[in-house]
Parts: structure tokens; C-alpha cells; sequence
């Protein structure tokens, strides 16, 4: 991977899966920044998904949202320049958006997508490079 840590937030809704997987990706040797929220308390996905790009805007690397659906993540996620937020519930979507897109930040769905899956999705996404060659052009014209 390009960058030490790895980013990772959540909604209430995502808040169980965010510890899971932070355990489990600590497990493997992967540094883990948890921007929060501390509890499963009801809160707004829209701050942390602007947190965690923020953070990765500035510093580069990667990042993961959790919230019930994935979508509200992705939707706040990709309002941020340089963001290329992807949705992802299966292991070919999780490879394909990092080695065709460029993907910098893996949204998943807490209500949908179990633990197990997840994990699985998270080390997929984080372990793929991009391929570059015709998909950097593609992956440019996204700017604009």
C-alpha cells in the first residue's frame, strides 16, 4: 500500500463493523486511525465521511466509511475533490475499483455486507494497486 495508515469512520449505524475491522486490519500489521465517533450513539454520517477526506486529501493513503447502506458515505464522500469513493459489496467490485479506478476510499454497508465479507473486502481494497496505463486517462477525466 502507498501510505502507512489507514483512515477509517463510521455512522452509528457502521460503528460495530468499524471496530471489527479495525481489529482485524491491526491483526494483519496495518496501522489503523479510527476518526471516530467513539460510540454507537446516534450521529451524522456527513461529519465523519468529511473528517476522513479531509484527512485523506491532505495526507494521501487510503480510507474506509461505514454506515448502514454505504450509500450516505459515498454520496458525502465523493462531494471532495480528489475523492474516489466506491461502494462495494462484493470481492470483484472491491479489486476492480482500485486496479481500474483508482479508488482512495472503500464505502461499505454496515446492514448489508457482514463482518466476515467486509474484512475480506477492506483487504482486497487495501492490498490492490492501481493499473494505470488506459485507465489513468479515464481516471483524470473524472476531474474536472
Amino acid at each position: 500500500m502507498d501510505h502507512d495508515t489507514v483512515f477509517i469512520a463510521s455512522d452509528h449505524a457502521g460503528f460495530a463493523l468499524k471496530e471489527y475491522l479495525c481489529a482485524g486490519l491491526s491483526a494483519q500489521g496495518l496501522r489503523m486511525e479510527d476518526l471516530g465517533p467513539e460510540s454507537a450513539e446516534s450521529c451524522d454520517y456527513p461529519v465523519f465521511a468529511h473528517k476522513l477526506c479531509a484527512r485523506v486529501s491532505a495526507e494521501g493513503g487510503r480510507g474506509i466509511l461505514i454506515c448502514g447502506t454505504g450509500v450516505g458515505m459515498c454520496m458525502a464522500a465523493n462531494r471532495h475533490k480528489g475523492i474516489r469513493a466506491a461502494l462495494c459489496t462484493d470481492e470483484f467490485t472491491a479489486r476492480a475499483c482500485r486496479a481500474h479506478n483508482n479508488a482512495n476510499i472503500l464505502c461499505l454497508a454496515a446492514r448489508v455486507t457482514a463482518p466476515p465479507l467486509a474484512g475480506d473486502l477492506a483487504d482486497i481494497f487495501l492490498r490492490t494497486e492501481f493499473e494505470g496505463g488506459r485507465h489513468a486517462r479515464r481516471v483524470a477525466l473524472i476531474e474536472v
